[in-house]
């Protein structure tokens, strides 16, 4: 082994003597020390250094070179070998580089480590920093990957959430029973994204608030509400950007900066799960509340006489009772009880809406002089009804009108229907505001239409008609197209009732309008049995009669008196009485839905001989379907003196 001497020279890069003595003089101990006493402490000093200053932007070379390190160094240069201090001038750029990257760095230090210390204890103290720098970097990768994996998932639940959307726009929401007064153009699915935005941060606004407050924090509880009420003044009603203020980028900033603070402040996860569940909670009720206001205001509008009809009435009757008694007579009297003419049924105590069905029905016949209107109404509009058909005489045809009310036969006694409505409990059901049946589902059925006798009287016409084989029967909310005489030649096959079928594939059929859990509806009734309308219907009288329809009618009335088979109306009896007695008609001859259905074509309209406006949307309110509507109002004359009178308009 050679000398320590020699190795330490051979180290230095220094020469021996050729004898093999000693080594040659003093000079590679000095080089050493020299080494370790100045290079050393530069290159900790730069390794030390370097992360802190890695931040900082880069400054003059000289601001921070020490005068006494720069004279050690060019006092090295003249005693060190050219190869030791290209080595040395390497490593001393690779710490003083502040602009790498971290990588580099680290790899740097490495090869410093292992070219300029042998020393154990100096290694690890120049093993600090880097692995300080490793560490950080590191938890820095780590926290990228958790970053890309929480959007990789916040993406994947937007898609999903997107594709569930996009399903549910596929789903047809325009089916029959659709109760809706907007247009489909007033519909906004998809608000703008400032719109949005700002309603989400209500939101949130809300629910901090909420915790600020319970957390004693007044000063942002006070900014939040307050910031709050700004972005609801700029929101207002609006349903897009365009409809938004002009300050609303502003409000947007200013509401974000405070939510920023509060989160910072009050986020507490699961704090804002629960009161996020109790708002979704308290908006369910009250949409569930409007819901059942809105159906109620719906049938309030759509059962009440408007202002304009009630002024009409009132002023004919007036005129009516004024009138001398021999000018109260309507003309061709003996044709009221002729088999061989057309006769119509109709019971209204609506005397704008039974002019409508009277004139459209002469103005579409061939030969209006054999068709034969028998109305009848209430005490009420008797008078009114009356004296508008003498004012308006329809033409050629033979008309009639008769008080409900002078039918004596039609009493509790003969009819079920009448001792019901006399009953106690019908009429706490009616009259009882906080009565549990009260419910939004069951506010159709509490019609005060169900109280008159005007709308049973449909299962009586053999005895209000006792001289007539046939009679057509019509509702007073619909529009007659064409001339209707070919129904008096349908063969009805021996049923008594021919009326157009409603059903679908699974709607309007037995089991949506009867309780089939009943043991004598499950008996004696099919379930999906197709429906029939009421509004449009051919009545053989004769065949009523033999059948004794009125009696089956009276049986299963009787067994409804607690409404246990079905709910109150007219359309389940009639389905249970011309059970298999009903002839289905062609579909064009009765077209339903104008009062509800806003998709109904346009050709299917034209086509039909006669529209129902039935449903909600009458087309004498105000909230009538516009597009339907004029194929009423054409059968009214605005200029007319009474109508001009009490401002009904078109």
């Amino acid at each position: 082994m050679p000398p320590p001497q020699q190795a330490l020279a051979a180290r230095a890069g220094g020469r021996c003597r050729r004898d093999g003595g000693p080594v040659c003089g003093f000079r590679p101990p000095a080089v050493l020390l020299l080494f370790f006493l100045i290079l050393a402490p530069l290159a900790v000093r730069g390794s030390i250094r370097a992360p802190i200053s890695s931040g900082i932007q880069d400054l003059p070379s000289h601001t921070g070179t020490d005068q006494r390190e720069q004279v050690a160094v060019q006092k090295l240069k003249s005693i060190l070998t050219k190869e030791t201090l290209q080595n040395v001038s390497h490593a001393e750029k690779s710490y003083s580089l502040a602009e790498l990257e971290n990588k580099a760095l680290i790899s740097s230090l490495q090869i410093a480590d292992v070219k300029l210390y042998n020393n154990p204890d100096d290694q690890q103290l120049l093993d600090s920093p880097a692995k300080l720098i490793r560490r950080q970097l590191r938890e820095e990768r780590h926290e990228q990957k958790q970053m890309v994996f929480t959007q990789q998932d916040d993406e994947a639940v937007v898609r999903l959430e997107n594709a569930a959307i996009e399903r549910s726009k596929a789903v047809d929401s325009a089916v029959l029973g659709k109760y809706s007064i907007w247009r489909r153009e007033n519909e906004n699915e998809n608000s703008d994204s400032r719109v949005r935005l700002m309603r989400d941060q209500i939101i949130m606004g809300r629910i901090y608030s909420v915790l600020a407050k319970s957390r004693n924090k007044l000063d942002l509880y006070q900014e939040l509400l307050s910031r709050i009420k700004e972005s609801q003044h700029v929101v207002g009603e609006a349903n897009a950007d365009a409809d938004l203020h002009h300050s609303a980028s502003d409000k947007i900033k200013a509401m974000g900066q405070v939510l920023s603070k509060a989160k910072e402040a009050l986020y507490d996860c699961k704090a804002v799960t629960r009161r996020l569940r109790a708002m979704l909670q308290s908006a369910d009720e009250q949409v569930r509340s409007l819901k059942k206001q809105s159906t109620f205001l719906s049938q309030l509008a759509a059962k009440t006489i408007p202002n304009g009809i009630h002024c009409l009435s009132m002023r004919l009757t007036i005129d009516y009772y004024l009138l001398p008694l021999e000018k109260r007579k309507f003309p061709r009297s003996e044709n009221l009880e002729n088999p061989n003419l057309y006769h119509y049924a109709l019971f209204s105590d609506n005397v704008l809406a039974a002019s409508v069905v009277v004139n459209s029905t002469i103005m579409n016949a061939k030969e209006p002089e054999k068709h034969v209107f028998h109305l009848v109404t209430d005490k009420l509009n008797f008078g009114a009804m009356n004296m508008w058909f003498l004012l308006n005489p329809p033409g050629k045809a033979t008309i009639h009108v008769e008080n409900v009310d002078d039918f004596k036969w039609l009493n509790s006694s003969y009819c079920p229907v009448l001792r019901q409505l006399e009953s106690a409990a019908m009429k706490e059901y009616y009259f009882k505001a906080d009565h549990p049946s009260a419910g939004s589902s069951n506010l159709k059925y509490r019609n005060p239409k169900y109280l008159s006798m005007l709308n049973h009287l449909r299962f009586y016409l053999p005895e209000v008609y006792p001289k007539l084989d046939k009679i057509l029967f019509l509702d007073d909310d619909i529009v007659v197209q064409k001339d209707l005489t070919a129904l008096w030649s349908v063969d009805l096959n021996g049923n008594v009732n021919g009326a157009v079928e409603t059903c679908g594939e699974s709607f309007h059929r037995f089991d949506k309008y009867l309780n089939f859990s009943n043991p004598h509806i499950a008996r004696n009734f099919d379930p999906n049995a197709c429906g029939w309308a009421y509004g449009m219907n051919m009545f053989d009288l004769k065949e009523w009669k033999n059948k004794d329809i009125t009696g089956i009618y009276h049986k299963w009335q009787n067994m409804n008196e607690d409404r246990v088979l079905w709910k109150l109306g007219t359309l389940p009896p009639g389905l249970l009485t011309f059970y298999k007695l009903t002839h289905p008609l062609e579909k064009s001859w009765h077209v339903l839905g104008l009062g509800y259905n806003p998709t109904i074509d346009h050709s299917e309209i034209e086509n039909a001989a006669v529209i129902h406006y039935n449903g909600n949307m009458k087309p004498w309110l105000e909230l009538a379907m516009t597009r339907y509507r004029p194929y009423w109002t054409k059968y009214i004359n605005y200029d007319h003196p009474y109508v001009r009178a009490c401002k009904l308009k078109e």
